[in-house]
């Protein structure tokens, strides 16, 4: 891996990389919100007023009048005392206040750049598009929370999967802008690129999987490995009249798409573990001694992912457990972004 002179000062690097660790906790905090069943404790995005949370005994008891006319109240929650919503609502509370932190800490420093001619037009469009998809990732939150406090006790596991993949874009879009500015370059031939190009893919699609394994609970209903339930194919996939669209939206009522896709997100993982296995042999004798550590990376977070996958779903009791979930779920996103960091140095050798 050859470094370049850097193109930007050592405070603008930091503050950029800082931007990206902050960018991973959101999503971390989101996993956290959603395992503890959180994210419908607010019913109301008030951005500016939003703030400042209940302050009195008054004040939260109208926030917990609120949370009552939920579905996720009557159907889930309906013995819950004001202490255990007080729990409920830190969690959404801190989720949202790290947002609008967020939103500070990329604003006031990127104007002072600005106005000092710090920031070429690059940086600039690089970070314009990690705000835009921010808002746009914003925006698909208060839908997918909308989409809970009507009728049904939880999200829409469709709209939460949109809600994070657009986060991954986010956060994606960030890795880029941090590599480009600590100018990573990462010298193998265009046969090793296309090998880590189709990881990346398959990688991509596996969080999208993991979205909706988390939007269906599908962890629940197949608490065993590595079969699934005492079968390596659920029987509910082996018939043929439940394979329509009709299935996958009702996967609240019935198996068919928690199985569906739960087997395929194990099976990826399977070939994800092949695939980077593969890889780091193939590159390991290619690249220079500095670029060993960016092949061995995510290979030791694939092999740690794979474990965690399987101690969280053996662990299922009535529940994901919190621990697990959130650990397997930063994993999973530091090997995506891992190898997305990894093509980058690749792409920008090989032009």
């Amino acid at each position: 891996m050859k470094q370049n002179h850097y193109k930007y000062t050592k405070v603008i690097r930091v503050w950029l990389f800082i931007g990206l660790i902050m960018l991973v906790g959101q999503v971390i905090l989101g996993g956290i919100t959603r395992l503890t069943g959180s994210g419908l404790s607010i019913t109301r995005w008030d951005i500016v007023t939003g703030v400042v949370p209940p302050l009195n005994m008054k004040q939260w008891q109208e926030a917990f009048e609120l949370y009552k006319e939920t579905p996720q109240f009557h159907k889930i929650n309906s013995t819950f005392t004001l202490s255990d919503f007080k729990f409920i609502y830190f969690w959404e509370y801190f989720h949202r206040l790290w947002v609008r932190s967020l939103g500070f800490i990329f604003l006031i420093p990127f104007i002072i750049f600005l106005l000092k001619k710090q920031l070429d037009w690059s940086l600039v469009k690089k970070l314009g598009l990690v705000v835009l998809l921010t808002i746009i990732t914003a925006s698909a939150g208060w839908i997918m929370v909308q989409s809970g406090l009507v009728d049904r006790p939880w999200v829409n596991a469709y709209k939460l999967t949109l809600h994070f993949v657009l986060a991954v874009l986010v956060i994606s879009a960030m890795v880029v802008t941090v590599a480009n500015a600590y100018s990573v370059k990462i010298n193998v031939s265009k046969a090793s690129k296309k090998v880590v190009t189709t990881i990346l893919v398959t990688a991509f699609i596996q969080m999208i999987l993991a979205g909706l394994m988390s939007g269906m609970k599908a962890g629940l209903y197949y608490p065993t490995w590595p079969d699934m339930n005492g079968q390596f194919i659920p029987k509910e996939l082996l018939i043929s009249e439940n394979w329509t669209w009709k299935n996958m939206i009702n996967y609240d009522s019935y198996l068919f798409a928690p199985a569906l896709i739960q087997i395929v997100h194990r099976t990826l993982a399977y070939l994800l573990l092949f695939l980077t296995i593969r890889m780091f042999y193939k590159l390991r004798d290619e690249v220079d001694s500095l670029s060993k550590i960016w092949i061995k990376i995510p290979l030791i977070l694939v092999l740690l992912q794979v474990v965690l996958g399987i101690l969280t779903v053996l662990n299922v009791a009535g529940k994901i457990p919190l621990f697990l979930g959130v650990s397997h779920q930063l994993v999973g996103l530091l090997y995506f972004l891992s190898i997305l960091l990894l093509h980058y140095g690749i792409k920008k050798a090989l032009n």
